[in-house]
């Protein structure tokens, strides 16, 4: 069995990821921290674990959970997972963040955009971005393993297909995303008062949101040339769920393929991907078919009048778009089924 520890365990993807670790059968949640909730059962923390996982959340030091765990999950604030990293490479362990300390390639970038200074840069050349299904082989042989942004992971997967075919202006990518609520995190605020937030959508990160440069970063590699983005996040009314709407334009000298081809094209490049389905011609993604799953909807069109094709991509963002990723690394990092623990179906209605 594969010791698994959460720092950070009281937010939402902390919350998320005990749920599916505890369903897990080659993993066991030896501990959980949490300054917030120290002393307090999971069951305290979160009523829908109550009688189902009795840990309590202690606060641990990065010392601590790492000699206890095979496998450190950081779900903590962008800039706390770094002095946890070091300590997980100094016990031989291996650590998957889900925030954005490791994702990025060069600190430079890191720190422009988010405003922290790196406190172990040198770490980054061991990290490995955490995608699943675009990135596994260098996932499973990786210690440590940034795990996507929610919006990166409707946007990477639903842009690859046409990326690695040469098909895109890469200088023109429009994406228009929307994301539900328990993406800000489980802290309180005023923009996500009920009455604030209902019957309410509204742009933010305006421009410059700080996965702007993860996008970019990740699109270029796929690319093999640089890319750059318009992207344009919304918040809407709804507790999880998280839809990207992306526009591309053919690039020069590339001829518009049809509708058929495109969907044959997308069709192949996820033909042996479990958690990723291509929707036919009559149907369109709808956050609502994978709400609870790790699964990503995407469907892609060809606009002919504008001359542009159209994708759109579709993601539980606290599943497939935090934990339920963060466990598939997991499993790929020990060479286990990607299904386990997080091939169960989407909720609905």
């Amino acid at each position: 069995m594969i010791k698994v520890g959460i720092m950070g365990a009281s937010g939402y993807t902390g919350g998320e990821l005990v749920r599916i670790l505890s369903g897990h059968p080659q993993a066991e949640l030896v501990c959980v921290s949490s300054r917030t909730y120290a002393g307090k059962k999971m069951g305290e923390v979160f009523p829908s674990l109550w009688g189902k996982v009795d840990l309590v959340c202690e606060e641990l030091s990065p010392e601590e959970m790492a000699r206890k765990c095979d496998i450190v999950f950081t779900a903590v604030p962008h800039g706390a997972a770094m002095p946890i990293a070091p300590a997980v490479r100094r016990a031989g362990g291996r650590m998957i963040d889900l925030g954005a300390d490791f994702r990025f390639n060069e600190a430079e970038v890191y720190e422009s955009w988010y405003k922290v200074k790196h406190q172990c840069a040198d770490l980054l050349a061991e990290s490995v971005y955490g995608l699943s299904e675009l990135n596994r082989g260098h996932i499973a042989q990786a210690w440590l393993v940034g795990n996507p942004g929610c919006y990166p992971t409707t946007v990477l997967l639903g842009l690859a297909p046409v990326l690695a075919a040469g098909l895109a202006d890469l200088r023109g990518i429009i994406i228009d995303a929307k994301s539900g609520v328990s993406g800000a995190g489980r802290k309180p605020g005023h923009a996500y008062h009920y009455p604030e937030r209902n019957d309410s959508l509204t742009p933010y990160g305006v421009p410059g949101h700080r996965h702007t440069p993860e996008i970019e970063q990740e699109l270029s590699k796929l690319a093999g040339s640089q890319v750059s983005v318009t992207f344009t996040p919304h918040l809407v009314p709804l507790t999880r769920g998280m839809l990207s709407t992306i526009y591309v334009s053919p690039a020069s000298g590339k001829p518009m393929p049809g509708a058929d081809e495109v969907i044959e094209m997308y069709e192949e490049f996820y033909k042996d991907e479990f958690f990723v389905r291509i929707l036919p011609s009559d149907r369109l993604p709808e956050t609502g078919a994978v709400c609870g799953s790790n699964f990503c909807d995407i469907a892609v069109r060809v606009d002919k009048h504008s001359g542009r094709i159209i994708i759109m991509s579709a993601i539980d963002n606290l599943v497939k778009g935090a934990s339920g990723q963060a466990v598939q690394n997991m499993n790929i990092m020990f060479g286990l089924s990607e299904k386990l623990g997080v091939d169960s179906m989407p909720l609905f209605p």
